[in-house]
């Protein structure tokens, strides 16, 4: 039977690509959304993937949620934490909402979202946690202290939460995406992507989404248990550690 993998923010961008990937390797694939219908629906039928709305930074709908996907396709063994907002603001100007809309989505989902289905993948010996982190948790980045924070705070329930699964026969690792060609970072002005971001990026371009799902792919197969606690940086030489 096909390994259950399920994909938060996976109808859009990076999460789609995900989807997709891990559907081509052979897992029954549940994608998570928030909010737009209209794209998940078109994800869905375009790719034959279940897709379900809730709130990951609302625990008990995370709860709620999880236990849907699991009564339709069976318990999950592979979990990709990846949906993320931003709500970019010089620090001097950045409102308490805007910090509580990210910590909450980025940083706070990541619990929500792993322990309800942690116990399970203990009993079973075998689990999969892959977190998608950025290069600005990494780095920082001027006007997203909240969107920095909170990547910065993905790596470090990596690093801590790899240890306690290590024993049990669950990984936890994270993937940080540097400037990749989604809707969002399309949507800023060539102009400045010319000027301000490729000139930073050895390879001189932006990254792909499919680039960020094979390394997904690769850190959840049944053969990659010997890689816990890592990180993949995926930026296209924008920053070296």
């Amino acid at each position: 039977m096909a390994r259950v993998a399920l994909v938060t923010g996976g109808s859009r961008g990076i999460g789609a690509a995900i989807s997709i990937a891990l559907k081509a390797a052979g897992y029954t694939v549940a994608a998570n959304y928030a909010g737009n219908d209209e794209a998940a629906a078109a994800f869905s039928k375009e790719t034959g993937i279940a897709t379900y709305k809730w709130d990951v930074s609302n625990y008990d709908a995370c709860v709620e949620g999880i236990a849907k996907v699991e009564a339709a396709h069976g318990p999950v063994d592979v979990l990709v934490n990846n949906a993320g907002i931003t709500r970019d603001s010089m620090f001097h100007k950045m409102t308490k909402d805007q910090w509580d809309q990210v910590i909450s989505t980025n940083l706070s989902s990541l619990f929500n979202m792993t322990r309800p289905v942690w116990e399970g993948m203990r009993a079973r010996k075998f689990g999969r946690v892959v977190c998608i982190s950025s290069v600005n948790g990494q780095k920082g980045q001027l006007g997203q202290v909240n969107y920095s924070a909170s990547k910065a705070g993905d790596l470090g329930f990596v690093k801590a939460l790899a240890q306690e699964g290590a024993r049990a026969g669950i990984t936890v690792n994270a993937v940080c995406p540097g400037y990749i060609a989604t809707d969002m970072v399309k949507a800023i002005d060539p102009a400045v992507v010319e000027k301000n971001i490729l000139p930073h990026i050895a390879i001189g371009r932006l990254g792909e989404p499919e680039e960020i799902a094979r390394a997904v792919v690769f850190l959840v197969a049944d053969n990659a248990g010997f890689i816990t606690g890592s990180t993949i940086s995926a930026n296209g030489g924008q920053y070296m550690i």
